[in-house]
């Protein structure tokens, strides 16, 4: 199914050329032994003729004079490209989908029917001009290319070099090691040696004396001879030294022990330890320090510290993740002079490129570092970063889908942490409805489980394509009062939020309310006007001008509720900068509450788990 590539067969036909000077082309009409070399080739009938044989074939005033002739070739280029598909057709046509020529056929019924066709000589002036520029830019890029081209060559100069340089080195490492345990090997064989030829003469001369016990042959046969001595007085002398000499003997033979051990453990080698070491001999060196990823790493109820190593790395066996506490806003000076304070604490041996650290203190800094290790061998420390723990445990809850959901507009998914609002075809009905103003209530969700004490945080994330999106919390009777007990929706000074609403931006409440909202939308952040109960984090932002209180929306945010102080705080989350604060009334129990007004989403933090192995 594939075509041939005739202009590449007209390149390599060109460099052939050379080759076939040494061997002739033969005419295909002439007979041996009279064949001739041919002189042409007739591209239409496809074989090569030498001159008598093509005048013969093609004579004047025939329709085959006209037929196209080249030098000797065997080569034969069809005048015309036929599909593969349709072998009786003609391709006439380009898909640009496949970028292959197509007859009419492939484009009524064919494979290419319903892909885009252009004109053929639409294609060719079309990628003549692209092939011509590219070819152009090549050109005009030469010096660069030759540059390269130069750099290249110093590269592998400079391979070659380092190279043999290494090779030089470890060939001199290799030897010092070679050296040291032929040093060790020649002392063991001389101890070896030293101590079989000791024992081997110790052994040797028990076996004399033992010989020398048999009849007619040693200590027996000169104890015989002397038992013929007749002479009482020279018996008598000879008699009490051999008399010794046999007792003796014959101790020895009752208590037989050979003189030396024929074992040689004390010289068995155990090498298994030098072996593993050899084998796991390290040539990469010391390893790179890895580098912390600030994109995929996160503090929320625990730590996740992630991390990523250079491309070209070799294998490493494991990491190691060190963290410190630097000290908190909320601390004593006491507690800062404490011991955790200041001291690095490692985690266990990390195989993968993150980990979780567990019950960090809240409202603190820490600093990470993470090094590897391979072989035995530590990197050096990676560069430290810092986070900063939220105010106060993380509160975990899921947004409810019974207390006053609108399924016509908000969807929620099925994991529950995800509220989208759609400004569909509900939306529109709901403006319709109103005949005067252009306001449209707020469609609110709030979190299944509420708080009636202590101090808890929670961070979501809030697109930036959000049209509105009110953040905040909100007690229970509140709650009831908004989702069963709507009021005029249509007035363009309604608003359900902590004082500035649509119609009056500077307005603020001195008295503490059993709600606080804050307004988010359109990739901004409204921080509401200060009051003597609340807040803010900017001095711009305590000013009058409406203008200094927009900030640049977050990428997510962060609400602490402490029940007992009785206020509410705002955070960016991943600074952990408080942005505002406010008195909230906590008479009743307070609940996370999120309102949404045409096209937004947000999205619950998801708690940060630590994963375990079961075995």
């Amino acid at each position: 199914m594939l075509f041939r590539n005739f202009t590449l067969e007209s390149i390599v036909e060109r460099y052939r050329q050379a080759a076939r000077a040494a061997i002739a082309i033969m005419c295909n009409i002439c007979k041996p032994p009279q064949q001739q070399e041919a002189t042409k080739s007739c591209m239409d009938c496809k074989a090569s003729y030498c001159n008598e044989c093509f005048k013969l074939h093609h004579p004047w005033g025939t329709p085959k004079a006209q037929h196209e002739y080249v030098g000797p070739t065997t080569n034969f280029r069809p005048k015309v490209l036929m599909c593969p598909e349709h072998e009786m057709e003609k391709v006439n046509m380009y898909c640009e989908v496949c970028r292959r020529p197509v007859c009419h056929l492939c484009k009524l019924g064919g494979s290419h029917a319903n892909h885009k066709v252009t004109s053929m000589s639409s294609a060719y002036k079309i990628l003549k001009e692209k092939l011509a520029k590219s070819i152009h830019y090549l050109i005009s890029k030469e010096d660069q290319v030759r540059a390269q081209i130069t750099e290249l060559q110093v590269l592998i100069n400079q391979t070659e070099e380092n190279g043999q340089l290494a090779e030089r080195r470890a060939n001199e490492h290799f030897e010092r090691l070679f050296e040291t345990l032929q040093e060790r090997k020649s002392e063991m064989l001389r101890s070896i040696e030293q101590s079989r030829n000791r024992r081997m003469d110790q052994l040797k001369g028990q076996v004399e004396e033992y010989q020398g016990m048999l009849e007619n042959s040693g200590l027996v046969g000169y104890a015989q001879e002397v038992l013929k001595e007749t002479d009482q007085s020279c018996f008598v002398q000879t008699a009490k030294q051999l008399h010794v000499r046999i007792q003796k003997a014959t101790e020895s033979l009752r208590t037989f022990h050979p003189s030396a051990d024929p074992c040689f453990d004390e010289f068995v080698l155990d090498t298994s330890r030098e072996e593993t070491l050899l084998k796991e001999m390290c040539f990469g060196g010391v390893p790179d320090p890895p580098l912390i990823d600030l994109s995929n790493s996160r503090v929320y109820n625990e730590a996740s510290i992630s991390w990523r190593l250079s491309d070209d790395h070799l294998p490493t066996d494991h990491h190691v993740l060190e963290y410190r506490r630097l000290g908190g806003p909320s601390q004593s000076p006491s507690q800062e002079d404490g011991e955790d304070n200041g001291v690095w604490r490692a985690t266990d041996r990390v195989y993968g490129p993150s980990a979780v650290v567990c019950d960090l203190e809240p409202d603190s800094l820490y600093s990470f570092r993470v090094r590897s290790c391979r072989n035995s061998m530590f990197s050096p420390y990676s560069p430290e970063v810092t986070f900063h723990t939220p105010p106060a445990p993380a509160f975990g809850f899921l947004f409810s889908d019974k207390c006053g959901f609108s399924t016509e507009r908000l969807i929620l998914n099925k994991r529950r942490d995800t509220v989208e609002s759609v400004a569909g075809m509900a939306f529109l009905l709901a403006a319709e409805r109103v005949q005067t103003g252009s306001y449209i209530g707020l469609d609110y969700i709030i979190g299944d489980t509420g708080i009636s004490q202590g101090r808890h945080y929670w961070a979501f994330k809030v697109e930036p394509y959000s049209y509105m999106v009110k953040v905040g919390v909100a007690s229970d009777t509140k709650l009831l009062e908004w989702f069963h007990n709507p009021r005029d929706t249509s007035s363009p000074r309604y608003d359900h939020d902590s004082g500035h609403d649509s119609g009056s931006e500077d307005t603020c409440y001195e008295l503490s309310q059993p709600f606080t909202l804050l307004t988010m939308g359109m990739g901004k952040l409204f921080i509401p006007k200060a009051s003597s109960s609340s807040s803010v984090s900017t001095a711009s932002a305590s000013s009058g001008d409406p203008g200094n209180r927009v900030l640049n929306m977050p990428q997510r945010l962060g609400v602490c509720l402490d029940y007992d102080a009785c206020r509410v705080y705002f955070y960016n989350a991943d600074t952990m900068r408080c942005l505002y604060e406010r008195q909230v009334d906590c008479s009743g129990t307070m609940y996370p509450a999120f309102g949404l007004m045409g096209s937004g989403k947000v999205q619950l933090e998801e708690f940060i788990t630590t994963k375990r192995l079961t075995f």
